[in-house]
């Protein structure tokens, strides 16, 4: 028998567009800014940057919020990872990813009142959400006020490592968008994840 859960809150939900369109937004400025040079640019260069810059700022400000829900609501505990067992779990996920799901088998960790993620989608949460994207506003700020960079860091310059380290976030963070949209379609149907984030509720049996 399915039953209907009510397992993405507003803010949740509101957070969750928002974040959509800050990424999408750094995602085309910071590729225009990388690859932009005086015959060709994809969007004029200072529009970029404002693009970016304020793109920057507001996913931080986002950020911050969907982290302090993460301290004082429910939401949190989807984010707490077990480590017993976590080798095994996170190889039936994968093989049920890379060939159970093509052969309809039932998912080894469907959704339920106290699974939200299964385990490759808890790890890779935790990964995005408490390392990468720190990591990403951290030198995106420093890179805002260069001035406060260290001048050199082992003999290397400090804003050159902060931006490259910078560049490396931003497209593990872009590969994850990518992986989680193709993910997302791997539900009863095609839709039907896109459909809950938008509704908040999940249908679960």
């Amino acid at each position: 028998m399915s039953e209907n859960i009510y397992f993405y809150p507003l803010w949740t939900r509101i957070w969750h567009g928002f974040n959509a369109v800050f990424c999408l937004l750094l995602i085309f400025s910071g590729f225009s800014l990388q690859y932009s040079n005086p015959e060709f640019s994809f969007i004029n260069f200072r529009l970029a940057v404002s693009m970016h810059n304020f793109s920057g700022i507001a996913l931080t400000i986002s950020y911050l919020l969907f982290f302090t829900g993460n301290i004082f609501t429910e939401n949190g505990k989807y984010y707490r990872l077990k480590f017993k067992g976590l080798r095994m779990r996170l190889w039936k996920q994968l093989r049920y990813y890379a060939y159970g799901f093509f052969l309809n088998e039932k998912s080894p960790f469907p959704v339920s009142k106290t699974n939200k993620f299964n385990p490759l989608q808890q790890i890779s949460y935790i990964v995005a959400t408490y390392l990468a994207l720190p990591l990403l506003f951290v030198t995106g700020w420093a890179l805002m006020f260069p001035e406060f960079i260290l001048k050199q860091f082992l003999g290397i310059s400090g804003i050159f490592l902060t931006a490259q380290l910078h560049v490396v976030m931003a497209f593990l963070i872009t590969l994850f968008l990518i992986i989680h949209l193709y993910v997302s379609t791997m539900g009863k149907s095609p839709l039907s994840n896109f459909k809950s984030i938008i509704t908040g509720w999940q249908k679960v049996h």
